[in-house]
């Protein structure tokens, strides 16, 4: 079964599937703790957000990793947990809840940072000048693909309708 049916030609199909093998080898669990730090897609985007505006509420935060709010909770509750972000109830308000880091939190961000930064640098490193404008080229056209997909797609989302008894 290859990737024929999905209108890619045979020959694609084969080198489309032997180079996700292998990058699924090269990413062995070990590398991917290294880089990742057994932290989830949504604690990194949390982590992000974090380092970008210090203090968030939980509001910011479903939104910001386009969950409902109620899972944005239990991921901000399971890193509560281990100790890498610290609810604050605002002084000014004490109904608003304030996420941020911990100290802890701070340090697996900048951990995560590092770990991203020796990867990348070691990447970039070996392309060349002109590799690296193709890179750049090739990059962009993906983000502007997946960026028409993104709107195409939440223009035709259904509303769900929830029956009231």
């Amino acid at each position: 079964m290859g990737l024929e049916k999905y209108g890619v030609t045979q020959e694609l199909s084969k080198i489309v599937v032997d180079y996700i093998d292998e990058l699924r080898e090269l990413l062995s669990s070990d590398l991917w703790e290294n880089i990742f730090l057994n932290c989830s897609k949504n604690e990194v985007f949390i982590f992000w957000l974090l380092y970008q505006k210090q203090a968030v509420n939980m509001t910011e935060i479903a939104d910001y990793i386009h969950v409902p709010l109620n899972t944005a909770t239990g991921i901000i509750s399971r890193m509560e947990k281990n100790g890498l972000v610290v609810r604050n109830r605002s002084e000014e308000d004490k109904r608003v809840v304030q996420i941020g880091f911990s100290q802890k939190g701070i340090e697996q961000f900048e951990a995560l940072i590092k770990e991203l930064a020796h990867y990348g640098m070691k990447v970039m490193g070996s392309f060349t000048a002109d590799e690296m404008t193709l890179f750049y080229k090739m990059t962009s056209k993906i983000m502007e693909i997946l960026r028409q997909e993104n709107s195409s797609t939440k223009t035709h989302k259904k509303v769900r309708k929830i029956t009231i008894e």
